[in-house]
């Protein structure tokens, strides 16, 4: 077996074909089919996988249903979308800047708003005592109409009592900042893992079950070292690359 094919575990909770979707997505990513457009057939990645033809069917229709590879009849399975968007990381992290020109149209909408006490987690992100009032944001980020990305931001109440009705209306965290009396907030820490979308985050990102997500857990602060923002943005993993920059 092929050292791709070693990858495919078996008895480990996750299916087969979900992990040869996640091997071929990484694939089509790194750019390992350029050369000549197409997915390698069935028969070979059957054998790439130690798997039966069912199982790379299967895989292969997932990543269909993603709009990465479409099916040419007497051709084999082409590929449709390789590249991805570059999301820069840095002391100044900005969605509508880091994206730049790289799409038409950027868009942040928001899903859901509450005020909550703060748990231990979110008070010591932001400075607050646990049980604090804050308010919580849930928005879908989206690039010529394709999700790029999911995230949880919290906020503190006190400070930031009209965020929500400031990003209902100006669709921008910097901009509703601004609106709030802060015109100015950098990056303060960033942790980033990589795992299994979740059932929220394969409805709201339209992804397929086994997809990939890189979840980025980020502490804005104010430029006087004050936390303003503790927020959790999952990026779908085939769709954006993130780079750190110092």
């Amino acid at each position: 077996m092929t050292r791709a094919g070693r990858m495919v575990e078996r008895q480990i909770g996750v299916a087969l074909w979900r992990q040869i979707a996640d091997r071929i997505r990484l694939s089509i990513s790194n750019g390992d089919y350029d050369a000549t457009g197409m997915a390698p057939p069935e028969t070979v990645l059957a054998a790439q996988f130690g798997v039966n033809r069912h199982t790379v069917r299967s895989a292969l229709a997932s990543l269909a249903d993603e709009g990465l590879v479409t099916a040419v009849q007497g051709r084999g399975t082409m590929i449709t979308r390789k590249e991805r968007l570059n999301f820069p990381i840095s002391r100044r992290t900005r969605f509508s800047q880091g994206l730049g020109n790289q799409a038409r149209d950027l868009e942040a909408r928001l899903l859901d708003h509450a005020q909550m006490p703060a748990t231990r987690e979110i008070a010591d992100a932001l400075g607050l005592a646990p049980g604090a009032p804050c308010i919580r944001l849930d928005l879908l980020s989206s690039a010529d109409g394709r999700g790029v990305s999911c995230s949880t931001s919290y906020f503190s109440a006190e400070r930031f009592p009209q965020i929500a009705a400031h990003f209902a209306t100006l669709g921008s965290i910097t901009r509703s900042f601004a609106a709030s009396g802060l015109d100015d907030y950098v990056r303060a820490s960033t942790e980033i893992v990589a795992r299994h979308a979740d059932a929220n985050e394969l409805v709201l990102l339209k992804l397929s079950p086994g997809a990939i997500v890189i979840e980025a857990q980020a502490i804005n602060a104010d430029l006087q070292g004050r936390p303003v923002q503790y927020s959790r943005t999952r990026f779908a993993a085939d769709r954006v690359k993130l780079t750190i920059e110092t």
